[in-house]
């Protein structure tokens, strides 16, 4: 089996830093010049009316289908947030089959809403499974204590302990704190294991803090990069991280 390249990148709702340019069209030629087979995708909108008003270059469809358009023939969407003019939440596309696909909610009551999207995805030639959770947790630490405490359940309880797990997106855990919970359920983190540390990614201009994280278990790691170069720089809020592997 060929390695698989992953990306993650919080889309910032296909806005770039400041709010001030709707880039999705621009990212949407970033994230295919990566060749990218299977892409996590945080704070991807599904709808709003508002802005479709306002940008002559609005897509006619939901944002994670205008990215995916013919080179990710499958994709899932777990609608997280809900308002008057539209919805956001986490996506998948993927070039491999997506057996699978249920969005768990995980949101604190009462506070912002978040959610786990578990895909199952099925290789070509050999059949196998690979599960993967796109991931965006809270802004509170007690909040993101308990959102990972549900994501270690679900690794624990409802994925097989030898299938290849792919867990990546935005965990706004820039104190690093949730990392040993990560290491108590399994799951290793591809840039500290090739460079000692897990990656700076957040704010995009001059990337300070580590929020973003790619966790693997029954998987190989060949590579892991940071995105900080342009365009990158100047797409999002968020720059992407970018993981080569073997499942």
């Amino acid at each position: 089996m060929a390695p698989i390249n992953i990306l993650t990148v919080n889309l910032h709702m296909g806005f770039n830093l400041l709010n001030r340019r709707f880039v999705l069209p621009e990212l949407r030629e970033a994230i295919r010049g990566v060749s990218a087979d299977v892409v996590f995708l945080q704070e991807v909108l599904g709808e709003h009316a508002y802005h479709a008003r306002r940008h002559a270059n609005w897509p006619q469809g939901p944002q994670y289908e205008f990215l995916a358009d013919a080179l990710w023939p499958q994709y899932a969407y777990g609608r997280n947030a809900v308002y008057p003019h539209g919805h956001h939440g986490n996506a998948l596309l993927s070039k491999f089959t997506i057996a699978s696909h249920e969005n768990r909610d995980v949101s604190v009551h009462g506070h912002e809403e978040r959610g786990l999207l578990h895909c199952v995805l099925r290789l070509p030639e050999t059949g196998r499974e690979v599960h993967t959770l796109c991931v965006h947790l809270g802004l509170r630490e007690s909040h993101r204590r308990r959102q990972l405490g549900l994501l270690c359940g679900i690794v624990t309880d409802e994925i097989p302990a030898d299938a290849p797990l792919i867990v990546a997106g935005d965990f706004n855990d820039w104190r690093v704190r949730g990392h040993r919970l990560m290491r108590d359920c399994g799951l290793m983190e591809a840039f500290e294991q090739t460079h000692g540390r897990v990656a700076r990614t957040f704010p995009s201009r001059w990337p300070m803090l580590p929020v973003d994280r790619i966790y693997l278990r029954n998987a190989r790691l060949l590579d892991a990069r940071v995105l900080s170069s342009r365009p990158w720089s100047h797409l999002s809020d968020h720059v992407p991280l970018l993981a080569r592997i073997e499942a």
